[in-house]
Parts: structure tokens; sequence; C-alpha cells
């Protein structure tokens, strides 16, 4: 399954579950009604006056009425408050679980090695690197990843994961919760919070008036109310029970997709096999000790709570382990807990090189790969080497990273001086590294810039961005947007205001010189995209239901900025524009739009692209790789307008083109 049919299945399955979710808010409101005219006529002296329960219940439809509405509201509100609780995307989540966050100067080896290896994955899947907590209270071996889209993402990790896991089966479990964020599930599991949160209200209600009626239970006029009270409440309940029955039918089915995901990604079973192993084996499992423990449930790598097969919101766990490695036994669970009864030292395990195949045949972790940590990772492309590409290989790369861009991304990290990379990891300097890469070459509009800092934000910044220039000058092309993506964690932290001035600036520093060069507005564009998302992550959306056939001016304007940035010459350019075109609308003459003003009208452009479905996105990027390779390959600098251009439509293509 391909990341533009792992999005049209979560959209599906929202649909599905809106529309259970709708027929459990109905029966419950029927149940409710029944008890309310059971009550009614239980206590009516209508039939002592001659009428008739047809009668009575006509002369009470006012009251059902009423009823039906107010349970509807409170469900709907209900629901509503809880998914307004988490506006703010990922960080609510993880924060309301007591994640803390990683802190830019820790030296905690544990979540260095965690934060770099977020990074990477981050960097290699095309997305935004998310915020990172740790659950330092929890010793089980679980994470989550949460938010609204990948913009304003969270992934949250188990100190006991973080303490028990090496390097490689950290790797999959991250791997595995990166694919929850590129495969749409995540939108999903924040719905599922709110939704059911709607339907447990009505229970809580139910059951509050109970209590406050304990004392008043022998009286006759009370009766009715603590009947229908605890009808109230048993219903609710009762709404809870299909309601975790519904939650884990659609997280099951995810859970599988995610562990798929992920051993493509790494390109190797072992390191996602040891940490489910461990997970059976070792005492404290995957649980989770946070009472709010059930509502994330479905968000968590492992099931974090003991429930019944029926509501079991993960597959069983040897059924997972056995997926990925055949001749697992459960017998060998008792191995690994052996092994482990002593505290290991996983840091030490990850720094001798050789005693990792050592370790994993005595826990019945077979040696099947490396790790990726003892694979060289290739040399990043020469600047003015060209790439070949295929355009549905390009396609089916968008949002499934492999092991090959892992280890480019280990590459563009590795090779980021320190300073740059300790700069954005810092909410104080975040700011200064963008700044620092938008500085011209030209000394005089240099000048002219690095007034604007100050003028913006005071000497101090304009020293510190000068100093990080002498190192963004040592970059490598492909090293500049994600060093943009390592800051962005640190830049979204600021407040709203602060951000909306972030953004000035750089449109400022960026038209200090009159005009606007291809790198100047793909980084301008991809902040800006991910900075509004960041703003209000729950308005944001993936998918659209737009088609091709609606979007024909903004394909048009597209593909004549693609075809001038992929083709020396005005004629190489037509023949790029019209062999894109012709790929979406072969019946169609399309005139070659003229492309001067582009800067200003590419960005609605885009916008409106975005809205497209998903069988739209996949066709329009095979068309945008068939106009900017007419010429048989792609530069570099090409292949990061074209990155920036499915940033733009939340596609996200890693950094290594698919040949």
């Amino acid at each position: 399954m391909n990341f533009f049919e792992a999005q049209q299945q979560a959209r599906q399955q929202s649909k599905r579950l809106v529309l259970l979710f709708v027929l459990a808010v109905i029966a419950i409101i029927m149940a409710i009604d029944l008890v309310v005219v059971a009550a009614l006529l239980a206590n009516s002296d209508d039939a002592a006056a001659g009428l008739t329960v047809g009668q009575t219940l006509a002369q009470h439809t006012g009251t059902v009425l009423l009823v039906s509405l107010i349970v509807g509201s409170v469900i709907a509100l209900a629901s509503l408050f809880k998914i307004g609780t988490l506006r703010s995307g990922g960080a609510a989540v993880a924060q309301s679980m007591g994640g803390t966050l990683i802190s830019a100067e820790t030296t905690n080896p544990h979540h260095r090695r965690l934060r770099n290896v977020v990074e990477e994955i981050a960097i290699a899947s095309g997305v935004p690197v998310p915020e990172i907590y740790v659950l330092e209270r929890e010793s089980g071996i679980n994470a989550f990843a949460a938010g609204f889209t990948p913009a304003d993402a969270a992934i949250a990790v188990t100190r006991g994961a973080l303490e028990k896991l090496k390097r490689d089966e950290l790797q999959g479990v991250i791997a595995h919760e990166f694919s929850h964020v590129l495969n749409g599930d995540m939108r999903l599991n924040i719905r599922l919070m709110g939704l059911l949160f709607g339907i447990l209200v009505i229970g809580i209600i139910g059951r509050k008036i109970l209590e406050g009626m304990r004392h008043a239970r022998d009286s006759k006029g009370t009766a009715p109310i603590f009947l229908i009270a605890l009808a109230v409440m048993i219903v609710g309940y009762v709404g809870v029970f299909f309601g975790r029955w519904i939650k884990a039918g659609v997280s099951r089915s995810r859970e599988y997709l995610a562990d798929a995901s992920a051993v493509q990604f790494t390109r190797q079973s072992v390191g996602l096999a040891g940490a489910l192993k461990k997970v059976g084996g070792l005492p404290e499992g995957s649980k989770i000790e946070n009472v709010a423990v059930e509502e994330v449930s479905h968000m968590l790598f492992g099931s974090g709570m003991n429930f019944s097969s029926m509501f079991a919101t993960h597959p069983p766990l040897l059924e997972r382990i056995r997926r990925l490695d055949k001749s697992f036994r459960a017998d060998q669970f008792a191995v690994i807990a052996k092994q482990w009864s002593q505290p290991v030292d996983v840091l030490a395990l990850d720094a001798a090189l050789g005693l990792d195949q050592g370790l994993d045949q005595h826990l019945g972790l077979e040696a099947q790969a490396t790790s990726s940590m003892t694979t060289k990772p290739p040399p990043l492309p020469d600047v003015r080497r060209d790439i070949e590409v295929q355009p549905r290989a390009v396609s089916s790369h968008v949002g499934a990273p492999k092991q090959g861009d892992f280890a480019t991304a280990d590459t563009i990290q590795n090779h980021i001086p320190p300073l740059l990379l300790a700069a954005a990891r810092s909410q104080r300097s975040a700011d200064r590294v963008i700044y620092a890469l938008l500085l011209d070459a030209d000394t005089d509009i240099r000048t002219q810039q690095l007034a604007m800092v100050v003028a913006h934000c005071g000497g101090e910044a304009q020293a510190e961005t000068l100093m990080m220039r002498e190192a963004v000058d040592t970059l490598h092309p492909m090293q500049r947007m994600p060093l943009a993506a390592i800051a962005f964690p640190a830049l979204r932290r600021h407040p709203r205001e602060w951000l909306q001035g972030f953004m000035q600036l750089i449109d400022e520093l960026i038209h200090a010189d009159g005009q606007q060069a291809l790198f100047e507005f793909c980084l301008a564009r991809l902040m800006a995209i991910h900075i509004v998302e960041a703003l209000d992550p729950s308005r944001a959306r993936v998918i659209g239901r737009s088609k091709l056939v609606h979007c024909e001016q903004e394909v048009a304007l597209l593909f004549a900025v693609l075809a001038h940035a992929g083709h020396n010459s005005t004629v190489d350019a037509q023949r790029g524009f019209q062999a894109g075109v012709q790929l979406l609308f072969a019946q169609r003459s399309i005139v070659m739009p003229d492309s001067s003003g582009w800067h200003t009208s590419l960005v609605p452009a885009l916008t409106k692209l975005d809205q497209l479905n998903s069988a739209g996105k996949q066709l329009l990027i095979e068309a945008m790789v068939t106009t900017i390779s007419h010429d048989g390959c792609i530069a570099v600098a090409e292949a990061e307008l074209l990155r920036v251009a499915c940033a733009a439509l939340h596609c996200p293509l890693p950094p290594l083109l698919a040949r």
C-alpha cells in the first residue's frame, strides 16, 4: 500500500468512524428516550383518567424531543470540547500523558540518542522534525505519535524504551511511529479520542446524578429521577463498551500497516522484532501507569494496558512478532526475561562494535541484518551531478522512505556543523539559522539584510547570524532544507505574535535584493506551510476532494515554473511542459503560460492543488517529474524544488529521489 492508498484508507476509515459514532449516538438517544417514556408512564395518572398509552405519549412528545436534543447536544459538545483541548496538536497529547520535552542542551545520552534517531527519520521521511517527549515515569517499553499533521506532530517515548532498547530497536519503534504520521493515522486517532469522550460523558453524568441523590433514594418524588439517572449511566457505559470495540477494530488494522511500513523503511526486521520481543519478555512489558492511558491506548506502540481480545487496540503480540520473525516461539520470552533480570547498559552495547549480534543470540533475537549504524552512509550527490529518475518511482517514493533514505539522512545530519545543529535545536537561536540561510552573497545586500535583523532582533542576533553564515557556506545543497526542518520544533514553540513577525522578517530578507531566488522561495514556502499549520493544526488537511479537471490553470502555471527550472532553453522548457500536461490532459491543447510573476502566483496555485484527492495528487506528482526530467535527469537544485512542491501538496518526498 503506497502513501496515497494509505491516506485514502485513513479517510475512508474516518468516514466509517463518524458513521458508527452517529449510529451509536442515535442508539444512546433512543435508549434514554425509552427510559424517560417508561418513567413518565409509570408515574402518570393518565390511565385513571381514561387516556390510552398513545395519548399519553402524544402529550409528552415535547418532553421526549427535549431529552433527545439535550442528550445529543451533550455528546456533541463534549466531543468538540475534547478535540478543542487538543487543537495545539501532538504536544498537548504528550503533555497530558506526563511527557517532558527534550531540552536542546540535554546531556542525557539516552535523550541525545533518541533525538538523533528522530531527526534522522524525519529527514529521511521528508517531514518536519516533530517535538520529542520522554515519559520519564514509565518503565514499560512504549511510544506514540500524536498530532493533526506532520507539522504539529509530537513523538513520545517511555523511559523504559530508552533504557532497554538498542539503537536499531529504537529505530524500529520510531520508524513504526513515523509510519502513523505518514499514513494519516494521527488525525484519525485524535478524532477517536474526542468522539469516545463524548459518549463517556453521558455515563459520567448519570453517575454524578446518582452520587448526588444517594441520600434521597427513599423519597417518592425523586424515585423516577433516580431510575432515569441509573439508566442514563448504564446506557452511557454500554455506549463506551461499543466505542472501545469500534476503536479496537480501527486501531488493529493500522498497527499491522505501521509494522510493515517500518520494516520497509529500515530494510531490516530485527530491530522492530527485537523491540516487540522485549515487550513480551520483560516484566514491565508495554504497560503505561498514567491514568489517562485508555484515552491514548490506540496510539501506542504496545497496548499499554490489559484489555480482553475484543477490546484490544493492538494485534496479538506473538502474531506481530511472527510476521517479522517466523521462527520465534512463545517460550523464548522466558529466555529474554532471564537475560534481562539484571540491568543492561544498552548504550554500552551500541558503543561496543561486534557485541550486538552476540547478545542477540543469547536473547533469542536472531541476528539477521546488521544495524544501520554499522553501515557506511553513502556520499551525498555531487552538486553538478544530475539524478536520473522515473516518474512512477518518485510517486511511489512519496511517504514511503526506504533504507537508503535513512542512510542519506544519517549522512546529511552527521555532516552538518555542530554549531548549526546546536543553534537549530535551541529556541533562542533557531531563527538565526534561518536568517543565515537567507543572507545574500553580495556584501551590500547582506549589510542591508543584517540591518533588518538588528531592527527586529537586536545587535546580538546580527553577530550570531554572521557567525552561522560562515558555517552555512560549508553546507551541501541537500543539507539546507533538512537544517531548517531540524530548527522547526524550536521555532514553533514561540507565541503566535512572534511567529508572525518572524515570517514578516523572512519575507523582508528575501526581497532585500528586489528579487526572489529559487532556494529563497522554497525555504520561505516550506516555513510558511509548516508554521501556518502549527498555529492552527486542526484546520490543516492532507488529502482533499478536488479533481484535476478543475485545476487546469493552476497545473499549467506550476508546470511552466518547473519546466523553466529544469531546462536551459525555451524550446526544451516547452517540450518538458507539454510532456507533463499531456500526461494529465491528453485530450486538451494547453498553451504554456507566462510564468514571469511566478513568485506570487505560484503560492495560490499550490494552495488550490493541495485540495486534490489522492488519485489526483499521485498523477500530478508523476506529471511534475515528467516535466522537470524531460531532458533525462534532475539536478540537485531541481530536486529540492520538487520536494518543496510536494511538501506544499502534503506529499512528503524523501531527500534521495528514487531512480
